[in-house]
């Protein structure tokens, strides 16, 4: 009896430690991006050193990252890996593959979807090049909205609200043609609304370049993003021009696929 009893504690132990784990998680996915030991102990109603220690298990696991100098904790890669897997049941890359072999065959480059995550975007699909010399790119890592075609699609149709908050925030150089001056980075944003195509070359990797528009739900919100990229050579003013609008003309058939489903940001 003794043994059972214990064995009754240690497994009801398990389950509180469990389930404070999971209700950190879903903390994240609920309020700001961003969240200190303080904030979380004070929702959640429990002690800070027991908060500061889950942190640094998930840290260690990559499910959450720290941010604000350590003052505070962002979702990592791990868990942008996992929302990455859970949207694939959503059938949207299903939806949007013969849409995108379109696109590569037409180009004959290597074509993505990415999608918004936050105030960052991840790559959730790819078709690679047929090129010897081609760009392939790491699906579920975050990229900054700043600093290449895909990115700068969505930050251009953000809500001006979530744009401001953007582009207030640190600007990382990526590479030295990495645009940081807002304001210079506002004019472009001006230019891709008004064009409805995002180009970069060597801003968020020295030799490639992109062109990229931006996926929309039915709300008018940003889901994404769908892009032709590859090797900065073969992205001259003909090809770019020629490219355009059928990046364009994907993102808008990739958004009316997207009506399929119910979507909440993540």
């Amino acid at each position: 009896m003794t043994v059972s009893l214990a064995g009754t504690r240690s497994s009801d132990a398990g389950t509180v430690v469990a389930d404070r784990v999971a209700d950190i998680l879903v903390l994240f996915t609920r309020e700001a991006d961003e969240l200190g030991v303080t904030e979380i102990a004070r929702r959640l109603d429990i002690s800070k050193a027991v908060v500061h220690r889950i942190l640094q298990s998930l840290v260690s696991r990559d499910l959450l990252a720290p941010a604000r100098a350590g003052r505070a904790y962002r979702l990592g890669t791990a868990a942008a890996v996992l929302g990455v897997r859970a949207l694939g049941a959503l059938d949207m890359r299903a939806a949007a593959a013969p849409i995108l072999r379109q696109l590569r065959i037409d180009t004959a480059e290597t074509v993505t979807l990415s999608r918004l995550v936050g105030r960052e975007r991840v790559y959730i699909d790819q078709i690679d090049s047929p090129h010897e010399i081609t760009m392939t790119v790491g699906l579920g890592v975050r990229h900054p909205l700043h600093a290449g075609a895909s990115g700068k699609a969505m930050l251009a149709y953000l809500d001006s609200v979530e744009r401001d908050a953007v582009l207030s925030a640190e600007l990382p150089s990526l590479t030295a043609d990495t645009v940081v001056d807002r304001a210079a980075l506002a004019d472009q944003l001006t230019e891709i609304r008004a064009r409805g195509v995002a180009t970069s070359f060597g801003e968020r990797l020295a030799d490639a370049a992109a062109v990229a528009a931006p996926v929309l739900l039915p709300t008018g919100e940003v889901y994404g993003a769908v892009s032709v990229c590859g090797p900065r050579f073969r992205f001259d003013e003909a090809a770019v021009g020629r490219w355009s609008p059928l990046v364009k003309g994907a993102a808008t058939a990739v958004s009316r696929a997207a009506t399929r489903f119910e979507w909440t940001r993540p």
